[in-house]
């Protein structure tokens, strides 16, 4: 078994190696005086389970062509199976037509990354679920929720006392999985979008008065949509808001808003790595997915069951 990583979250990949006692893939993944991705795997592979590990995070499309031509590169050196290991999988909110003569983007991404010779996939919390079922090779996705529940218990007193509220309609599912596993209530926030990275809080479903509320959500942009509904909860009557996602893409004036917002905090998992724009920033703290994804990796090297890490 051997592990690749891309530019996007070294720290990261680090990690990984680290948990898996195992060294990183002597390779070499520059750029061109004009910017075209140049890769070279540095040892042997011929005949290896390699994995791949690269986040699609900003900027999405430089590390999107790292990762494809990463892969090609070890299937062009004869890797007996290449697994794209990908914390944060770039194009998922694009994962339908919304209007006329627009893309499904998902998608035309999982055929790239087939295409170019990947086996097989692991991801972590996909915006999604059907998102799988765009790939032709077999996929894993991941789930954040018992690490980052496991942190909420260790850092909050009573935690089956808090109330898991979701930031919209379509993360009822998710917010539930988070809310059973601490045996906690859960409400929902009726959020209307008026465009891309806008939105409105117009309903809140459920009792918060005087409650210290979790917002659990996959993802946090421009930050608009969490702190909207952090302002909301609070208008209610809530006695706290914090926030947990999965994944920190963090936008333009996000890091900013989110320090300016009534949030206690935001907590979330190293799947990108953002860490230049938010140290120092007294609201913000990370959960290492690491462990999650070393041992993901371990049981797909050694074929046994990934799922079983959530029963």
């Amino acid at each position: 078994m051997k592990l690749l990583a891309g530019n996007s979250n070294p720290v990261l990949a680090q990690s990984v190696a680290a948990h898996l006692d195992l060294p990183l893939c002597r390779a070499q993944v520059k750029r061109f005086a004009d910017n075209e991705v140049w890769v070279t795997i540095d040892e042997n592979v011929r005949g290896e389970d390699v994995f791949v590990l690269q986040s699609t995070s900003y900027p999405a499309n430089d590390n999107l062509m790292e990762l494809l031509i990463c892969i090609d590169a070890l299937k062009r050196a004869s890797a007996r199976r290449i697994t794209a290991v990908m914390p944060y999988f770039g194009y998922a909110r694009q994962d339908r037509k919304t209007g006329g003569r627009t893309p499904i983007s998902a998608k035309l991404v999982a055929n790239l990354i087939t295409r170019a010779g990947a086996d097989r996939v692991l991801t972590m919390d996909l915006h999604s679920g059907q998102i799988q079922g765009f790939f032709d090779i077999p996929t894993d996705n991941l789930l954040a929720a018992p690490i980052l529940g496991q942190d909420i218990k260790e850092n909050y007193e009573k935690a089956s006392e808090l109330l898991i509220v979701s930031p919209d309609v379509g993360g009822v599912v998710r917010a539930l999985q988070l809310a059973s596993r601490l045996n906690a209530d859960l409400a929902i926030i009726d959020k209307r979008r008026s465009g891309p990275g806008k939105s409105e809080v117009a309903n809140i479903i459920g009792d918060v008065a005087g409650r210290r509320c979790v917002l659990f959500d996959d993802l946090i942009d421009g930050g608009g949509t969490l702190c909207n509904a952090a302002q909301a909860l609070m208008d209610g009557g809530a006695a706290e808001v914090s926030a947990y996602v999965t994944h920190g893409v963090l936008s333009g004036a996000a890091v900013e808003r989110v320090e300016k917002s009534v949030l206690k905090e935001l907590v979330m998992t190293d799947s990108i790595d953002v860490r230049e724009r938010t140290d120092g920033r007294s609201k913000i703290r990370y959960v290492t997915c690491a462990p999650l994804i070393g041992e993901a990796i371990r049981r797909i090297a050694n074929e046994e069951s990934v799922s079983k890490l959530f029963d």
